[in-house]
């Protein structure tokens, strides 16, 4: 494996606090939860709203994915700025560097948050790539690895996708590259554990494994 394609919201940057907070503000109102990180975790999925739909018992109704999601997305920003970058990362964006290989960086918030975030947090310069999201929210990523892949010109078999989701574990799939799983963010192990590729519980171990 010669080049990393991250994941950042619950890999590189540590934000389940924040996740899990937004989440309780948004359903406050359905009378749902409070959930903590493990309850959050068990009910958690992507595509999002199917996970929306668990905590409610219930299918969306027209609109309600909308309104949620913008919801979520106001506290979410709000909480946010009490967050970091996860245990570790520094030292494995630069360890990897310093051994000539390359990486990027592809995450399903938006492009245009992503960019300054990571610039102020002074690691934009450890990617050759980085691409947030630049269409609607909620759906799966692996058509967006596919984009982010092309446009990085490397062979899909010498990649390795690092994320927190089963999602990321797909998108890798997709492409033909291969996945590491880190449980530090929105999955629990189990559901990790389900999808047949390595699990870690630093991201220091992921590199360990690559």
């Amino acid at each position: 494996m010669t080049h990393i394609v991250w994941d950042w919201n619950g890999t590189l940057f540590h934000d389940i606090d924040a996740v899990v907070g937004a989440t309780n503000e948004v359903f406050r109102p359905y009378g749902v939860g409070p959930f903590d990180p493990d309850g959050f975790r068990a009910v958690y999925t992507r595509p999002i709203w199917v996970a929306y739909e668990r905590m409610l018992g219930r299918s969306l109704r027209d609109g309600e994915w909308e309104l949620l999601d913008e919801g979520f997305h106001d506290h979410y920003h709000r909480l946010m700025l009490a967050c970091g970058l996860a245990e570790g990362a520094l030292t494995c964006l630069q360890e990897w560097e310093d051994a000539g290989r390359t990486q990027s960086l592809l995450s399903m918030w938006t492009h245009e948050r992503l960019v300054p975030k990571i610039g102020e947090m002074g690691i934009d310069r450890h990617f050759s790539r980085v691409d947030g999201l630049r269409a609607a929210a909620g759906g799966p990523k692996a058509e967006h690895m596919a984009a982010h892949v092309l446009g990085l010109g490397v062979d899909p078999e010498k990649v390795v996708v690092i994320g927190d989701s089963v999602d990321d574990a797909h998108a890798a799939q997709h492409v033909g590259a291969r996945a590491i799983l880190y449980t530090g963010g929105m999955s629990s192990r189990a559901e990790l554990g389900a999808v047949g590729v390595p699990v870690v519980d630093s991201l220091a171990n992921a590199l360990d494994l690559i």
